[in-house]
């Protein structure tokens, strides 16, 4: 028998989830029905999401400063909330959970005005906009990088971590394997698709400039852009680089796991699995992204110790010859950061976000979860 509905609120974008799927499948092994709230792009994921049901609720984001922009977002808000009030009053769910985006705003404003048992979780460093619009009405604020004690809200806020896949889990079992002078080197070098094209055309100049010695140690697994795979074929030949390059890769944890040192973007869903396994790693936050969240991310692993920031405008492929040159000689260096990542690792994130959902869901306060913790 079940022990009730859980309902889980999240924006159509993989960063907001990835986090719910990981929650939902705790949440079903300990008894509970779950189901997805989002929007219309829904359809990407329904078909693997583990909810008994998913359910499109309207909703819109106010970015725009034409008033009649504007007005057409509040309508279609006003609307979503509508739909999330029917849909809560039928399911009767004993906990709403939200993980940002703007689809999450209207099904959680609605179980704050209809009393039901609500919080969030945020995956940035950086609360997003949908987030800090709902963080004042629910009962708490789970983080996967928030300072817990800290914030505005710092007496409902519980650092929990991020989710993360099984893969990663399992990646993390392998220990880091320092590469001595002399042996293969194993570098892994992703991001979106952003992130991408700006290592395509840095990665190839940095390889050239590194003298032979170590360039011959170099095994390379690259995320390339399809419109990117050309140009880095060529480059790849030209250079008899030992490079795997692709735009995606099924088992992008084992070659993390394989990694001596990961260069990437620093997104949460990214800085988390990096540190879940244990990898040094150089983070070059996307200049653009919103409220400067990948900053705030790296940062935080950064001080750490298990990972260095650099800014991409200060990145030069002559910046990364000179960092790859001294970190390949450095072994030692290395492993001081794998350790230091690792112990910044969550693994058991779903697990105490599970936890803390069912402390709301039985209207404990956030202060008797924090007791039973300790």
């Amino acid at each position: 028998m079940s022990k009730g509905i859980v309902l889980l609120a999240a924006g159509g974008t993989g960063g907001h989830v990835f986090p719910a799927e990981a929650l939902a499948y705790k949440l079903k092994d300990r008894g509970y029905s779950v189901h997805l709230v989002t929007d219309s792009r829904a359809e990407r994921y329904a078909g693997k999401f583990p909810a008994d049901e998913i359910h499109v609720v309207p909703s819109a984001t106010i970015g725009s400063k034409s008033p009649v922009a504007v007005t057409r977002s509040l309508w279609t808000l006003w609307s979503g909330m509508r739909a999330a009030k029917k849909l809560i009053a039928r399911l009767k769910p004993v906990v709403v959970v939200g993980f940002g985006g703007y689809p999450t705003v209207p099904p959680l404003m609605a179980a704050t005005r209809l009393g039901v048992p609500s919080m969030i979780h945020e995956q940035n460093a950086v609360m997003g906009r949908a987030n800090k619009v709902l963080a004042s009405r629910v009962q708490a604020i789970a983080g996967g990088f928030l300072p817990e004690g800290g914030g505005q809200f710092p007496d409902k806020t519980v650092t929990t971590g991020n989710p993360v896949r099984p893969a990663i889990i399992e990646a993390a079992k392998v220990p880091y394997s320092s590469s001595n002078p002399g042996e293969p080197f194993n570098l892994v070098v992703f991001g979106g698709s952003q992130g991408a094209q700006y290592f395509s055309h840095a990665m190839p100049t940095a390889i050239s400039l590194l003298e032979d010695g170590l360039r011959d140690r170099l095994r390379i697994t690259q995320q390339v852009r399809p419109e990117d795979m050309g140009m880095m074929s060529t480059c790849v030949a030209q250079l008899k680089m030992a490079a795997d390059t692709a735009p995606f890769f099924t088992d992008m944890a084992e070659r993390l796991a394989a990694a001596h040192l990961v260069i990437c973007r620093s997104g949460a869903s990214t800085v988390s699995e990096i540190s879940v396994i244990g990898r040094p790693a150089i983070l070059v936050p996307y200049p653009h992204a919103l409220d400067h969240d990948q900053a705030a991310n790296a940062a935080a692993l950064a001080a750490t110790g298990g990972a260095k920031v650099i800014p991409q405008a200060e990145l030069s492929p002559e910046k990364i010859a000179s960092i790859l040159t001294h970190v390949m000689n450095d072994p030692e260096k290395l492993a001081r950061m794998a350790a230091a990542a690792k112990q910044a690792g969550k693994p058991d994130a779903a697990n105490l976000l599970a936890d803390m959902v069912e402390a709301i869901a039985a209207r404990r306060t956030i202060a008797e979860f924090k007791g039973k913790r300790a």
